[in-house]
């Protein structure tokens, strides 16, 4: 396709620990999954911004991170900060420049945020951010409603936010269901969107109104890329884990 055609960016043609991660990623991915990617050309050659991808399996993580790649542009993601200790991984996680998480009081999560955010400026990174925070609990597999993570990390540096939408890894790995290796090659559709606009959310700074509000926009981008995927209608309101008793993070119970 086009968008596989496109020039990497610098980022990716520079030397880096990636190159000899993706040479054993890549491959193997592509043995699972038959990756088709469409409107790559809306994420940034060069330069910071906030990927935000729906989130329905456990496998698809390294779905996105290959259309990542394949764009031109070095896939991180946010991860949790204790991943950092742990030794081996934690310098894997650093060399890649993967973003840390901190679960902390709402003031220091802030700074955390900021410091992220500069940090992404600075060395014109993009960040993978999964706006629901955990596989959606939505029946229909549609996105659910979102936290405000992504549009703080977005806002605090100015950075654009892309929203992403993808549909077939869950034939594979179903929402904490069993691995479903056979037939290879199985089809993921993978649509990246133009920048959401947040113009009006500019200034909001802490106000979580403000917040909220832009995190439903973005969600909405999001959903309506998957609605264009799976060729039906998406559900006009977001689904609420709290108005159906479930929790918001961990495994969902049937």
């Amino acid at each position: 396709m086009a968008t596989d055609r496109l020039r990497a960016s610098t980022e990716k043609t520079r030397p880096s620990v990636f190159w000899p991660l993706a040479a054993i990623v890549v491959p193997l991915v592509g043995l699972i999954f038959k990756i088709e990617v469409e409107g790559g050309e809306n994420l940034p050659r060069e330069g910071a911004y906030v990927l935000a991808p729906n989130h329905l399996s456990e496998i698809d993580p390294l779905v996105v991170a290959v259309a990542v790649w394949r764009v031109g542009r070095a896939p991180r993601f946010m991860a949790k900060e204790s991943l950092f200790r742990v030794p081996g991984l934690g310098w894997a996680l650093r060399a890649t420049g993967m973003i840390p998480v901190a679960r902390a009081t709402s003031a220091s999560a802030a700074r955390a945020t900021l410091e992220a955010s500069e940090t992404l400026a600075r060395h014109g990174r993009g960040v993978i951010v999964y706006p629901e925070g955990s596989l959606t609990r939505e029946p229909g597999l549609w996105p659910m409603r979102g936290k405000t993570g992504a549009v703080r990390l977005a806002l605090a540096g100015g950075i654009p936010v892309i929203p992403m939408a993808h549909w077939g890894a869950q034939q594979v790995l179903p929402r904490y269901g069993k691995l479903k290796l056979w037939p290879l090659r199985r089809r993921v559709r993978v649509l990246v969107g133009p920048p959401v606009d947040l113009s009006e959310y500019a200034d909001a700074g802490t106000s979580q109104t403000a917040l909220v509000e832009a995190t439903d926009v973005v969600m909405a981008d999001i959903a309506g890329l998957l609605s264009q995927l799976r060729a039906e209608p998406a559900p006009v309101e977001r689904w609420n884990p709290a108005d159906h008793g479930q929790k918001e993070t961990g495994r969902l119970e049937p």
